[in-house]
């Protein structure tokens, strides 16, 4: 089917192009931008290889006209436009201007010329930037590379835009061959096209009003899979970052069972280490800027569990098993934490750069691009947690702390330092939010209230997952990452946050000891 669409569009081209004509070479020089742009439709589509040479040096302003003559520059020598040859430089010239409105149409006919690269990956970038701005006068150029084209990766992209170019096309066979072929498109653009050809204003054929709507649909199908696939990536970014957040939290409560009010504050932490490194990189290296990211995780690792320890030390300690009291002492820790972030940093947001081998993304569907900072963030997470894991369950003070959160009263008395534990812990627990700041700011803004809206989500994780679990921890933020992304498309921010709540809440009432229970003769006393 595809190959007799394919042929069908071919049939359906209009003439075939010419070559290389003086007559057209001198209406470059025409006042008139018509003119220019009828020459360069047609050197588009000449198979000479100084077309593409002279529109090139167009493109630059590097075209002149004297007499008769036009030529453009190449380095120092002037050549012929016609030929292609080194002439001699001629006493007086004029340069050829172009207008905004000819540059468009130039930067057109510049991509459609890239379409004979010999490099594949050339020629698909051509193909691409040719998507939005396809025109009728391009079939020419078009149907010459289908022809020629061998890459699979870049034929059908080609054959779309012939598809495209088509659609205007007088004869109402070849907009129905045309729109036919669109149908195998994923692309928003595609789209648009095609709905004006269900209008019968706009469309007077009933073939081809009915192929534009079986189209739609086909297409409407494959971009719903590219917006479904892209809000479960989005989710799973969201969720690396609430993983990275509630991992502490998970141990800070299931070991001293604080309700830490502070713990979006060690996120803004972690995230503005990353600021202060990043500044220094600029400052003093600015030629190894792009690492310091690397450079930031230890800084903000260290910084945020310093910060926690020293909670732990001063506050906390004093106010074990009074849950009321500890939550509004950390609420005023969290504002002191605040203030000081405004104090040293400034009120406004503060810029952290991706560094450039974060930029970018891969492109799996027209619709559909993963940025390369939500991959590495996924990754980066999914590194702390097998870090921590391993710290939990193959070191000596991780088996401490599960000691202490199993049953802290027999943990003392067999000699665990329970008092050291929750130091430790806390600090832990502090620094991993910090790494979670770190990531975070790679995604989102730095600000001294940045750590607010994720203090809420951190505690559902937790709560939803199981006190101290860290497997449940892992499920609940990544179920709720991808839930949530999906309710936002659905309802919108405010309201997907209210549903959430209302899930975990019913899920609460029916299992109030989250998706793992905690094991252990003091948890099942």
């Amino acid at each position: 089917m595809k190959k007799l669409l394919f042929a069908l569009l071919l049939a359906c081209a209009l003439p075939a192009w010419s070559a290389l004509d003086p007559a057209v070479v001198h209406k470059l020089a025409d006042d008139d931008s018509d003119q220019k742009i009828a020459a360069i439709q047609q050197l588009a589509q000449s198979v000479d290889p100084v077309a593409e040479r002279l529109l090139k040096a167009l493109s630059e302003d590097g075209v002149y006209v004297s007499g008769d003559t036009v030529f453009f520059s190449e380095g120092d020598k002037p050549v012929d436009a016609v030929t292609g040859k080194v002439i001699a430089t001629p006493a007086s010239n004029d340069s050829i201007s172009i207008n905004n409105r000819v540059r468009g149409v130039l930067d057109g006919a510049l991509a459609g010329v890239k379409l004979f690269d010999p490099d594949a990956a050339v020629r698909l970038a051509a193909a691409r930037a040719l998507q939005e701005k396809v025109t009728p006068e391009l079939i020419p150029l078009l149907t010459r590379a289908a022809k020629a084209e061998t890459d699979a990766k870049v034929a059908p992209v080609i054959v779309q835009l012939l598809a495209q170019a088509n659609l205007k096309n007088p004869d109402p066979v070849a907009r129905l061959v045309a729109v036919q072929a669109l149908a195998e498109s994923a692309s928003p653009n595609t789209r648009s096209l095609l709905l004006p050809l269900t209008d019968p204003a706009t469309e007077k054929d009933d073939k081809v009003r009915a192929a534009a709507q079986t189209s739609l649909r086909a297409i409407d199908g494959k971009l719903a899979w590219g917006e479904n696939l892209g809000r479960v990536f989005t989710g799973l970014s969201l969720g690396s970052i609430l993983l990275l957040a509630s991992l502490g939290l998970a141990i800070t409560y299931g070991v001293m069972g604080v309700i830490n009010m502070a713990h979006g504050e060690l996120l803004m932490v972690g995230a503005y280490s990353a600021y202060a490194v990043q500044s220094l990189f600029r400052h003093y290296l600015p030629g190894a800027i792009d690492w310091y990211l690397p450079a930031a995780v230890p800084v903000a690792f260290f910084s945020a569990a310093i910060v926690g320890m020293v909670m732990e030390r001063t506050v906390i300690r004093w106010l074990y098993g009074r849950p009321l009291e500890t939550l509004l002492a950390t609420w005023g820790i969290s504002l002191i934490l605040i203030q000081g972030a405004r104090t040293l940093f400034g009120a406004q947001n503060v810029e952290v750069a991706n560094p450039s081998w974060m930029s970018g993304g891969i492109a799996l569907l027209p619709n559909l691009v993963l940025p390369w900072n939500r991959i590495v963030i996924i990754g980066f997470a999914l590194s702390v947690l097998l870090l921590v894991w391993g710290l939990m369950n193959k070191t000596r003070l991780g088996l401490f702390v599960r000691a202490v959160t199993q049953n802290r009263p027999m943990a003392g008395c067999v000699g665990v330092p329970t008092q050291r534990i929750d130091t430790l812990a806390f600090g832990l627990g502090a620094g991993i939010a910090g790494l979670g700041g770190l990531a975070l700011s790679q995604i989102a803004n730095v600000g001294p209230e940045m750590g607010q809206g994720y203090i809420v989500d951190s505690f559902l994780v937790v709560v939803l997952g199981g006190v101290g679990q860290l497997a449940g921890a892992v499920y609940a933020a990544l179920g709720l990452g991808i839930v949530a992304k999906f309710l936002e498309g659905w309802a919108g921010a405010v309201i997907a946050k209210i549903i959430v709540l209302a899930i975990v809440i019913v899920f609460i009432q029916r299992r109030p000891q989250g998706l793992f229970a905690l094991k252990g003769r003091f948890a099942d006393s």
